[in-house]
């Protein structure tokens, strides 16, 4: 066999063929968001005729299948199908490498469509307005990549439910005009975890200027005062943006609150056991002095700084309310006292004292800790004081008026007021 046996002769001037194929896969895949936009391209043959992808300047001619449209990375709050969802948490959708279109975000069972804006740029859709409790939303809306193709999208979202929304109380109510000593109270409806946070959230200004400090006596009730008394005639304001806050233990924050209130002069009565006397003073000056009886032996009257909590004309006074009975030492049948001044919530008053006490006023003690006065000085004080004043109480002997008995804050000195 020669050597050409074996194989095909090539003629001259005959080109060798090429019989093999090429062949470009590119597969681009992206998981984005909740739910992912897949983008992917079509393989192509080395010899076929590409189009361009919607005629964009990227890719306008016909050639090898290339990456040339970046893949939509998609961020959508909250998630699809989250529960619990604080409503003061404003929903999103944004978008990197497209647009945001055609965005409905409303109750599932029907009602207004929640507002949103658009960024300049069309890549975030934020809602303007703030969410409901206890709604179930549905969002739909649609992405357009940068090649104009779109994906449509839709989910679904519940917020905080009922069971969990927490507010709260304030007191001085606005509006009202209260004593230069009448320290703020919060009372929360759930407990507060974060106290601190709470903090930031309420905010207290005086126009006098005065700073605040915070106690809280537990988890559900916070006292707030400055060092000194308010300052007469000012104005406090107490700003309480809880909506949305956490209080702890999935509680969340229903409403936004303002209380503002007017404080007067300040008006302070000074009782001495000693001498038996109480001098008023009102913005520091001297206007009235009169004689008084304390509680007995048997039952001192607090010291220390004492508020005002309340005013009655007539109240109606039960010994029992204090633990006494029938037979009991002290006890005494119910009966009807004249302008009354509560000092604690246990049942310590500036009133009238009772006609049996009139001889004892100004020289020994007969209460049961009450300060008592003779009828004209009784109805001056209830006429001139009010709600928020404060009386102080010298050399009885007894402790202090607690905390919360009444509003016996100023008796906690200012270095160690504040408290968490």
């Amino acid at each position: 066999m020669t050597e050409d046996s074996g194989r095909r002769r090539r003629q001259p001037g005959q080109r060798p063929r090429n019989t093999g194929k090429m062949l470009a896969v590119l597969a681009i895949c992206a998981v984005v968001g909740a739910g992912g936009i897949g983008v992917a391209t079509s393989p192509g043959w080395a010899h076929a005729d590409i189009p361009s992808e919607a005629s964009a300047p990227m890719r306008n001619v016909s050639g090898l299948a290339a990456p040339v449209v970046k893949l939509v990375e998609l961020g959508v709050t909250p998630t699809d199908g989250a529960k619990g969802v604080n409503p003061a948490a404003p929903p999103s959708v944004k978008a990197v490498n497209g647009v945001v279109k055609d965005v409905v975000l409303a109750p599932s069972a029907g009602g207004d469509r929640v507002p949103g804006t658009t960024s300049p740029d069309g890549s975030t859709w934020t809602a303007e307005d703030p969410l409901e409790f206890d709604t179930k939303y549905k969002y739909s809306f649609t992405i357009v990549d940068e090649a104009g193709r779109e994906t449509k999208k839709a989910q679904t979202f519940s917020t905080v439910a009922k069971a969990n929304e927490a507010d709260a109380a304030v007191y001085p109510l606005s509006g009202t005009t209260v004593g230069a000593g009448q320290p703020i109270e919060i009372v929360f409806s759930e407990p507060v975890l974060n106290k601190e946070a709470m903090e930031k959230a309420v905010t207290v200004t005086a126009s006098s200027g005065q700073a605040v400090a915070w106690r809280w006596y537990s988890d559900r009730r916070v006292r707030i005062r400055p060092e000194a008394f308010w300052a007469s005639n000012s104005e406090i304001t107490v700003d309480l943006k809880l909506f949305g806050v956490d209080y702890g233990n999935k509680m969340i924050g229903n409403s936004d609150t303002k209380v503002s209130f007017k404080v007067g002069p300040q008006r302070l009565a000074v009782v001495d056991d000693i001498t038996k006397t109480m001098n008023v003073y009102f913005d520091g000056q001297l206007v009235k002095t009169a004689k008084v009886t304390l509680g007995n032996k048997e039952w001192l009257s607090p010291t220390g700084f004492a508020v005002i909590m309340e005013q009655e004309r007539h109240s109606d006074f039960n010994a029992g309310s204090i633990g006494l009975k029938p037979g009991d030492k002290g006890y005494y049948p119910p009966l009807t006292v004249e302008y009354a001044n509560r000092l604690t919530s246990s049942g310590v008053y500036v009133h009238q004292a009772l006609e049996s006490a009139w001889g004892a006023v100004g020289r020994v003690n007969v209460s049961h800790g009450c300060v008592g006065l003779l009828p004209a000085d009784a109805a001056w004080f209830f006429n001139n004081m009010r709600t928020g004043d404060v009386v102080q109480t010298l050399n009885t002997g007894a402790p202090a008026v607690e905390p919360l008995e009444g509003f016996g804050d100023w008796n906690i000195p200012w270095a160690q007021y504040a408290k968490r």
